[in-house]
Protein backbone atom coordinates (compact mmCIF):
# COMPACT_ATOMS: atom_id res chain seq x y z
CA UNK A 1 0.00 0.00 0.00
CA UNK A 2 1.27 3.50 -0.89
CA UNK A 3 -0.13 6.41 1.15
CA UNK A 4 0.26 10.01 -0.02
CA UNK A 5 -1.41 12.96 1.74
CA UNK A 6 -4.08 10.74 3.27
CA UNK A 7 -5.06 8.98 0.03
CA UNK A 8 -4.48 5.25 -0.21
CA UNK A 9 -3.88 3.40 -3.49
CA UNK A 10 -3.37 -0.32 -4.01
CA UNK A 11 -0.59 -1.58 -6.27
CA UNK A 12 -2.00 -4.23 -8.59
CA UNK A 13 0.35 -7.24 -8.46
CA UNK A 14 -0.55 -8.12 -12.05
CA UNK A 15 0.67 -4.71 -13.21
CA UNK A 16 3.83 -5.42 -11.23
CA UNK A 17 4.22 -8.68 -13.14
CA UNK A 18 3.84 -6.91 -16.48
CA UNK A 19 6.48 -4.34 -15.52
CA UNK A 20 8.72 -7.15 -14.36
CA UNK A 21 8.48 -8.92 -17.73
CA UNK A 22 9.24 -5.64 -19.51
CA UNK A 23 12.25 -5.10 -17.26
CA UNK A 24 13.60 -8.56 -18.03
CA UNK A 25 13.24 -7.82 -21.74
CA UNK A 26 15.05 -4.52 -21.36
CA UNK A 27 17.87 -6.16 -19.44
CA UNK A 28 18.18 -8.78 -22.18
CA UNK A 29 18.44 -6.13 -24.90
CA UNK A 30 20.95 -4.14 -22.84
CA UNK A 31 23.09 -7.24 -22.31
CA UNK A 32 23.02 -8.09 -26.02
CA UNK A 33 23.99 -4.52 -26.99
CA UNK A 34 26.78 -4.48 -24.41
CA UNK A 35 28.13 -7.81 -25.63
CA UNK A 36 28.08 -6.60 -29.25
CA UNK A 37 29.90 -3.40 -28.32
CA UNK A 38 32.56 -5.31 -26.37
CA UNK A 39 33.17 -7.66 -29.31
CA UNK A 40 33.57 -4.78 -31.72
CA UNK A 41 36.01 -2.77 -29.58
CA UNK A 42 38.18 -5.37 -27.81
CA UNK A 43 41.60 -6.23 -29.25
CA UNK A 44 41.16 -9.86 -28.27
CA UNK A 45 37.72 -11.50 -28.07
CA UNK A 46 36.67 -11.58 -24.41
CA UNK A 47 35.66 -14.78 -22.69
CA UNK A 48 31.90 -15.35 -23.05
CA UNK A 49 29.93 -14.08 -20.06
CA UNK A 50 27.91 -16.74 -18.26
CA UNK A 51 24.13 -16.57 -18.66
CA UNK A 52 22.16 -15.20 -15.75
CA UNK A 53 21.46 -18.01 -13.30
CA UNK A 54 17.95 -19.34 -13.70
CA UNK A 55 16.99 -17.08 -16.64
CA UNK A 56 16.71 -18.34 -20.23
CA UNK A 57 15.33 -16.44 -23.23
CA UNK A 58 13.48 -18.28 -25.99
CA UNK A 59 12.64 -16.64 -29.33
CA UNK A 60 10.00 -17.60 -31.89
CA UNK A 61 6.61 -19.29 -31.55
CA UNK A 62 7.72 -22.89 -32.24
CA UNK A 63 10.63 -22.64 -29.81
CA UNK A 64 8.40 -21.15 -27.11
CA UNK A 65 5.87 -23.95 -27.57
CA UNK A 66 8.63 -26.56 -27.37
CA UNK A 67 10.06 -24.99 -24.21
CA UNK A 68 6.62 -24.91 -22.55
CA UNK A 69 5.97 -28.57 -23.38
CA UNK A 70 9.37 -29.55 -22.00
CA UNK A 71 8.70 -27.62 -18.80
CA UNK A 72 5.24 -29.20 -18.45
CA UNK A 73 6.71 -32.66 -18.94
CA UNK A 74 8.38 -32.43 -15.54
CA UNK A 75 5.26 -31.29 -13.65
CA UNK A 76 4.78 -33.21 -10.39
CA UNK A 77 2.46 -31.21 -8.11
CA UNK A 78 0.70 -28.17 -9.60
CA UNK A 79 0.43 -26.16 -12.82
CA UNK A 80 -0.65 -22.49 -12.59
CA UNK A 81 -1.62 -20.72 -15.82
CA UNK A 82 -2.87 -17.21 -16.58
CA UNK A 83 -4.33 -16.88 -20.09
CA UNK A 84 -5.44 -13.33 -21.02
CA UNK A 85 -6.64 -11.75 -24.30
CA UNK A 86 -10.07 -13.31 -24.31
CA UNK A 87 -11.13 -16.53 -26.04
CA UNK A 88 -8.41 -18.55 -27.75
CA UNK A 89 -8.74 -20.39 -31.08
CA UNK A 90 -10.25 -23.87 -31.01
CA UNK A 91 -7.02 -25.48 -32.25
CA UNK A 92 -5.03 -23.79 -29.46
CA UNK A 93 -7.48 -25.06 -26.85
CA UNK A 94 -7.29 -28.60 -28.27
CA UNK A 95 -3.49 -28.46 -28.10
CA UNK A 96 -3.62 -27.11 -24.53
CA UNK A 97 -5.95 -29.92 -23.47
CA UNK A 98 -3.68 -32.59 -24.93
CA UNK A 99 -0.70 -30.99 -23.15
CA UNK A 100 -2.28 -31.17 -19.69
CA UNK A 101 -4.67 -34.15 -19.86
CA UNK A 102 -2.03 -36.71 -18.89
CA UNK A 103 -0.84 -34.59 -15.96
CA UNK A 104 -4.38 -34.19 -14.63
CA UNK A 105 -4.96 -37.94 -14.89
CA UNK A 106 -1.78 -38.48 -12.84
CA UNK A 107 -3.14 -36.25 -10.09
CA UNK A 108 -1.23 -33.05 -10.89
CA UNK A 109 -3.35 -30.08 -9.75
CA UNK A 110 -4.04 -27.24 -12.18
CA UNK A 111 -5.50 -23.77 -11.73
CA UNK A 112 -6.19 -21.44 -14.64
CA UNK A 113 -7.16 -17.77 -14.83
CA UNK A 114 -9.08 -16.38 -17.81
CA UNK A 115 -10.79 -13.07 -18.45
CA UNK A 116 -14.57 -12.77 -18.04
CA UNK A 117 -15.04 -12.63 -21.81
CA UNK A 118 -14.06 -16.30 -22.10
CA UNK A 119 -17.41 -17.26 -20.54
CA UNK A 120 -19.15 -16.38 -23.80
CA UNK A 121 -16.95 -18.59 -25.99
CA UNK A 122 -18.31 -22.07 -26.72
CA UNK A 123 -14.94 -23.70 -27.41
CA UNK A 124 -13.52 -22.32 -24.16
CA UNK A 125 -16.53 -23.59 -22.24
CA UNK A 126 -15.99 -27.05 -23.71
CA UNK A 127 -12.30 -26.93 -22.76
CA UNK A 128 -13.11 -25.79 -19.22
CA UNK A 129 -15.67 -28.58 -18.87
CA UNK A 130 -13.08 -31.17 -19.93
CA UNK A 131 -10.32 -30.00 -17.59
CA UNK A 132 -12.69 -29.45 -14.67
CA UNK A 133 -13.95 -33.00 -15.11
CA UNK A 134 -10.35 -34.09 -14.52
CA UNK A 135 -9.96 -31.98 -11.39
CA UNK A 136 -8.68 -28.63 -12.68
CA UNK A 137 -9.99 -25.33 -11.30
CA UNK A 138 -10.78 -22.31 -13.49
CA UNK A 139 -11.65 -18.74 -12.50
CA UNK A 140 -12.06 -15.45 -14.37
CA UNK A 141 -11.15 -11.78 -13.84
CA UNK A 142 -12.46 -8.68 -15.61
CA UNK A 143 -9.18 -6.87 -16.14
CA UNK A 144 -6.12 -7.39 -18.30
CA UNK A 145 -3.23 -9.42 -16.94
CA UNK A 146 -0.13 -10.93 -18.49
CA UNK A 147 0.36 -14.50 -19.67
CA UNK A 148 2.10 -16.78 -17.20
CA UNK A 149 2.75 -20.46 -16.54
CA UNK A 150 4.28 -21.66 -13.27
CA UNK A 151 5.09 -25.34 -12.73
CA UNK A 152 5.57 -26.75 -9.23
CA UNK A 153 6.65 -23.29 -8.07
CA UNK A 154 10.02 -24.03 -9.65
CA UNK A 155 9.77 -23.12 -13.35
CA UNK A 156 7.90 -20.15 -14.82
CA UNK A 157 7.29 -19.00 -18.39
CA UNK A 158 6.41 -15.34 -19.00
CA UNK A 159 6.50 -13.10 -22.11
CA UNK A 160 9.70 -11.18 -22.81
CA UNK A 161 8.08 -8.58 -25.09
CA UNK A 162 4.64 -7.15 -25.77
CA UNK A 163 4.40 -8.91 -29.15
CA UNK A 164 5.02 -12.22 -27.31
CA UNK A 165 7.53 -13.36 -29.91
CA UNK A 166 10.00 -14.06 -27.10
CA UNK A 167 9.58 -15.68 -23.71
CA UNK A 168 11.58 -16.02 -20.51
CA UNK A 169 12.03 -19.33 -18.71
CA UNK A 170 12.67 -18.61 -15.05
CA UNK A 171 14.17 -21.19 -12.71
CA UNK A 172 15.20 -18.79 -9.95
CA UNK A 173 13.18 -19.72 -6.85
CA UNK A 174 13.03 -16.12 -5.60
CA UNK A 175 11.41 -15.00 -8.86
CA UNK A 176 9.10 -18.00 -9.22
CA UNK A 177 8.02 -17.51 -5.61
CA UNK A 178 7.13 -13.91 -6.41
CA UNK A 179 5.13 -15.02 -9.46
CA UNK A 180 3.23 -17.61 -7.45
CA UNK A 181 2.33 -14.89 -4.93
CA UNK A 182 1.10 -12.68 -7.78
CA UNK A 183 -1.04 -15.53 -9.08
CA UNK A 184 -2.48 -16.31 -5.63
CA UNK A 185 -3.56 -12.70 -5.09
CA UNK A 186 -5.26 -12.64 -8.49
CA UNK A 187 -6.85 -16.04 -7.81
CA UNK A 188 -8.37 -14.79 -4.56
CA UNK A 189 -10.06 -11.92 -6.42
CA UNK A 190 -11.29 -14.04 -9.33
CA UNK A 191 -14.75 -15.53 -9.81
CA UNK A 192 -15.30 -19.30 -10.25
CA UNK A 193 -15.99 -20.37 -13.82
CA UNK A 194 -19.47 -21.91 -13.64
CA UNK A 195 -19.40 -24.78 -16.11
CA UNK A 196 -23.07 -25.37 -16.63
CA UNK A 197 -25.40 -24.89 -19.61
CA UNK A 198 -26.27 -21.19 -19.38
CA UNK A 199 -27.56 -18.67 -21.82
CA UNK A 200 -25.31 -15.79 -22.74
CA UNK A 201 -27.73 -13.43 -20.98
CA UNK A 202 -27.32 -15.36 -17.72
CA UNK A 203 -23.54 -15.28 -17.98
CA UNK A 204 -23.70 -11.56 -18.75
CA UNK A 205 -25.53 -10.84 -15.48
CA UNK A 206 -22.67 -12.48 -13.58
CA UNK A 207 -19.73 -10.72 -15.20
CA UNK A 208 -20.90 -7.47 -16.83
CA UNK A 209 -20.88 -5.38 -13.61
CA UNK A 210 -17.18 -6.19 -13.14
CA UNK A 211 -16.44 -5.50 -16.80
CA UNK A 212 -18.35 -2.21 -16.64
CA UNK A 213 -16.29 -1.09 -13.63
CA UNK A 214 -13.09 -2.01 -15.46
CA UNK A 215 -14.21 -0.01 -18.52
CA UNK A 216 -14.98 3.00 -16.32
CA UNK A 217 -11.49 2.84 -14.82
CA UNK A 218 -9.83 2.61 -18.24
CA UNK A 219 -11.95 5.42 -19.70
CA UNK A 220 -10.97 7.70 -16.80
CA UNK A 221 -7.34 6.85 -17.57
CA UNK A 222 -7.92 8.09 -21.13
CA UNK A 223 -7.63 4.71 -22.88
CA UNK A 224 -8.99 4.33 -26.41
CA UNK A 225 -11.80 1.90 -27.21
CA UNK A 226 -9.32 -0.29 -29.06
CA UNK A 227 -6.95 -0.40 -26.08
CA UNK A 228 -9.82 -1.21 -23.72
CA UNK A 229 -10.99 -4.04 -25.98
CA UNK A 230 -7.54 -5.59 -25.90
CA UNK A 231 -7.11 -5.25 -22.14
CA UNK A 232 -10.49 -6.84 -21.41
CA UNK A 233 -10.37 -9.44 -24.17
CA UNK A 234 -13.64 -8.34 -25.78
CA UNK A 235 -14.57 -6.99 -29.19
CA UNK A 236 -14.36 -3.32 -30.13
CA UNK A 237 -18.11 -3.35 -30.77
CA UNK A 238 -18.77 -4.64 -27.24
CA UNK A 239 -16.66 -1.84 -25.76
CA UNK A 240 -18.51 0.76 -27.80
CA UNK A 241 -21.82 -0.70 -26.56
CA UNK A 242 -20.69 -0.41 -22.94
CA UNK A 243 -19.47 3.15 -23.51
CA UNK A 244 -22.86 4.06 -24.99
CA UNK A 245 -24.61 2.67 -21.90
CA UNK A 246 -22.27 4.64 -19.65
CA UNK A 247 -22.99 7.83 -21.58
CA UNK A 248 -26.69 7.29 -20.98
CA UNK A 249 -26.09 6.50 -17.30
CA UNK A 250 -24.05 9.68 -16.69
CA UNK A 251 -26.01 11.90 -19.09
CA UNK A 252 -22.88 12.66 -21.13
CA UNK A 253 -23.12 14.19 -24.61
CA UNK A 254 -19.73 12.93 -25.79
CA UNK A 255 -16.79 10.81 -24.70
CA UNK A 256 -14.72 13.65 -23.20
CA UNK A 257 -17.62 14.73 -21.02
CA UNK A 258 -18.19 11.10 -19.99
CA UNK A 259 -14.60 10.76 -18.75
CA UNK A 260 -14.91 14.02 -16.83
CA UNK A 261 -18.22 13.06 -15.17
CA UNK A 262 -16.98 9.58 -14.24
CA UNK A 263 -13.82 11.10 -12.77
CA UNK A 264 -15.91 13.44 -10.61
CA UNK A 265 -18.09 10.53 -9.50
CA UNK A 266 -15.02 8.48 -8.55
CA UNK A 267 -13.56 11.37 -6.54
CA UNK A 268 -16.88 11.73 -4.72
CA UNK A 269 -16.98 8.00 -3.93
CA UNK A 270 -13.41 8.06 -2.60
CA UNK A 271 -14.21 11.13 -0.50
CA UNK A 272 -17.25 9.39 1.01
CA UNK A 273 -15.18 6.29 1.82
CA UNK A 274 -12.59 8.34 3.72
CA UNK A 275 -15.13 10.34 5.77
CA UNK A 276 -14.99 9.45 9.50
CA UNK A 277 -18.09 7.82 10.93
CA UNK A 278 -20.28 10.24 12.90
CA UNK A 279 -19.90 9.87 16.66
CA UNK A 280 -22.99 9.04 18.65
CA UNK A 281 -24.00 11.48 21.40
CA UNK A 282 -23.43 10.17 24.96
CA UNK A 283 -27.11 9.59 25.58
CA UNK A 284 -27.37 7.33 22.51
CA UNK A 285 -24.65 4.96 23.67
CA UNK A 286 -25.55 1.80 25.50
Amino acid sequence: MNTTQGATSTIDPLDTLLRMADTLGSLSRYAAESAGHATATAVLPPAPAPAAAGIEYVHGGPEITRAIHEALHGARHEILTAQPDGPRPDATLDEAYEAVRGHLDRGVAMRTLYQHSSRFHEATKRYVGCVQARGAQVRTLPEFFNRMIVIDGEVAVIPADQARTSAVLVRDRAVTGFLVDVFEKAWDRAEPYPFRPVRAADAACEVIPDMRRAIRKLLIEGRSDKAIARRLGISLRSVQGHVSCLRDEFGAQHRFQLGYLMGLAEQHEQHEQHQPLPQQPPYARS
